[in-house]
């Protein structure tokens, strides 16, 4: 890629083959679980982009929002069930996030995001 191009190793005569026109996107997770350190010298071709992690209290903020929204038009006893609903969700999902169940290479499949929390409001939205 810093060179403009590459040898064709397939070739018998591994003549050089020249880049033109062409743009490199790629992503990534943070490293562990599998996922290998990116080189400093691979790193100096891609602009890097990169964000935190989200507050609990943010999370909590965004689906009190959403299964507020949700549940508008019921009474006011399922209305007062929405933030211990919440609470408890958040606290499953940390433990999950933080307990035993941590990626590791030979286990990379068990990955959490906000997208598992979202599962678990479908499935509440769902269930009435």
């Amino acid at each position: 890629m810093g060179f403009g191009g590459w040898y064709d190793r397939d070739d018998k005569e591994k003549p050089w083959l020249t880049i033109v026109d062409l743009v490199m996107c790629s992503a990534m997770g943070p490293p562990g679980g599998g996922r290998a350190v990116v080189t400093q010298r691979l790193q100096r071709f891609f602009n890097i982009i990169a964000y935190t992690d989200m507050s609990f209290s943010a999370i909590s903020m965004i689906f009190t929002t959403i299964v507020n929204a949700f549940f508008a038009s019921f009474n006011a006893d399922i209305r007062g069930c929405i933030a211990p609903l919440i609470e408890a969700q958040l606290e499953v999902y940390d433990q999950v996030l933080n307990g035993p169940m941590k990626p590791t290479p030979s286990k990379s499949h068990y990955t959490f995001n906000l997208r598992d929390i979202s599962k678990i409001f479908q499935g509440v939205v769902s269930a009435n």
